[in-house]
């Protein structure tokens, strides 16, 4: 038995049961995602305040058997957060829902409504001498909601983990409208299934997260980054591990940046200062956050003195004042923007084991110049925890409607490669709709049939974001 619109009839019964402000005219915003590539068709769009009003939309929308597409920031790169195909479903965003609930500095921890912006999130931590580390290019318009159903990654990840691991406790509504009240803020809970972690991470396919208990740590004293020029990815991994044995858990960030995506800044965005007149094919980008006041700026000109005389890093700049290391930082998270003026053939979210990446990259350009060597690559993103942004794109000057015509093949040919290096396709973006065929080809069968019995239990009428991951 298939679902059903949420026709006007639908919300005629809806207005009997919810304020009038849960209602709003839908934008075309919400039918979009940020390279167009998925477009969501129309549908009814609400924007409740509270979780009882979420537990009422998804118990209705269940009965009638209506989909429910869960939308936080609508920054998400898979195409989670539109529906372009089916019966019109319910749009339903959490941006009324985007209050501060707790924060406490001897728990160290910070319970927030998941319609709350990512950056909202950090400055309530900052305002108590705290760090939430979950930081990404889009955190100015993401929601904590969405990061969590996403598993979401970003440049901490090597020092913090990932969304999951930042989550002590979740609040969430399942599709028959009951409320799990799991925000806990235990480090140690062993009392059977672990649901928080089954839900983050689900991309709104299980439930959706009203609110959630997060994890804070103490904000390092100082932190100080160094942007460096190396001769090769395996370069950056020598120096890595030298860097870890300098500072060992106060490297926060390891980041590795391709020279064409600084010539793609230079094309798009001419105006952004760069650090270097004439860059090398590679570059790191490493930052170091310590907890206490201490000589990191003479360590870690020893450590880059140290990494010259073995080969390591040609040239390296270190940041001299906190303004200098934001500059640093926002060439690195403004790389994605050029990424997308450039316009690309097929883009990749990939994750490798860290030692692996070398063959990634060395590979990558032989399996990319198979489907034609004309093609452009910008591989970045986070050397310290495996996981790189392997782009490819069309010649210069050219336009990239005239290439799209290899995305299938590109694609395929990376996903293949990093399949072969034990690696994943999708390391911090998730499945959504623009990833499910080839989920379905490189994933574990097992592991997709116990995917599908977790789904059918837990939402027998597929009324959860309904075509996402599965």
């Amino acid at each position: 038995m298939g679902l059903n619109p949420a026709d006007d009839r639908f919300e005629a019964g809806l207005r009997t049961k919810l304020p009038a402000a849960c209602f709003r005219p839908l934008d075309p915003h919400y039918l979009t995602e940020p390279r167009g590539l998925l477009h969501g068709q129309g549908g009814l769009l609400l924007t409740p305040a509270t979780t009882e009003e979420v537990s009422i939309i998804l118990r209705a929308c269940n009965e009638a058997r209506v989909g429910v597409v869960p939308y936080g920031g609508g920054t998400g790169l898979v195409g989670g957060q539109v529906c372009p195909d089916g019966p019109a479903p319910v749009i339903l965003s959490l941006e009324r829902m985007n209050r501060l609930r707790d924060l406490d500095t001897t728990d160290n921890i910070i319970v927030v409504e998941a319609g709350m912006i990512l950056a909202d999130v950090q400055a309530a931590a900052r305002e108590h001498d705290r760090l939430f580390p979950l930081s990404l290019a889009a955190e100015g318009s993401c929601r904590i909601g969405g990061n969590l159903a996403t598993n979401a990654g970003g440049v901490n990840v090597l020092r913090y983990g990932n969304a999951r691991e930042l989550c002590l406790g979740v609040e969430a509504v399942l599709p028959d409208g009951r409320v799990l009240h799991g925000l806990k803020r235990l480090r140690k809970d062993n009392t059977g299934y672990d649901l928080r972690n089954l839900l983050v991470g689900s991309e709104g396919t299980l439930g959706v997260i009203t609110a959630a208990a997060l994890r804070l740590f103490p904000r390092p004293a100082e932190n100080i980054a160094a942007f460096l020029q190396i001769d090769s990815p395996a370069a950056a991994l020598e120096l890595l591990g030298m860097a870890q044995a300098a500072f060992g858990n106060m490297v926060s960030a390891f980041e590795l940046i391709d020279r064409q995506g600084l010539e793609f800044l230079r094309e798009t965005i001419p105006h952004l200062r760069q650090p270097f007149a004439q860059p090398g094919k590679w570059m790191v980008l490493v930052e170091i956050g310590t907890p206490r006041d201490m000589p990191v700026q003479t360590a870690l000109e020893g450590l880059l003195a140290e990494a010259m005389e073995h080969g390591l890093v040609s040239d390296g700049l270190i940041s001299q004042s906190e303004a200098q290391r934001q500059e640093f930082w926002r060439l690195r998270e403004t790389i994605p923007e050029a990424n997308r003026l450039i316009g690309a053939v097929s883009s990749h979210d990939i994750s490798v084991p860290v030692s692996r990446i070398p063959d990634l990259v060395e590979r990558g350009a032989g399996v990319v110049a198979a489907v034609d060597p004309a093609l452009r690559i910008n591989c970045f993103g986070h050397v310290g925890d495996g996981n790189l942004h392997y782009n490819v794109y069309p010649p210069k000057g050219k336009s990239v409607a005239a290439w799209r015509h290899l995305r299938g093949a590109v694609k395929q040919a990376v996903y293949g490669l990093a399949h072969d290096l034990g690696g994943s396709i999708s390391a911090e973006h998730g499945i959504g709709r623009l990833k499910r065929e080839d989920l379905a080809r490189f994933a574990d069968p097992a592991r997709l049939q116990a995917m599908r019995a977790i789904k059918d239990a837990l939402d027998p009428n597929g009324i959860m974001n309904p075509g996402a991951v599965l």
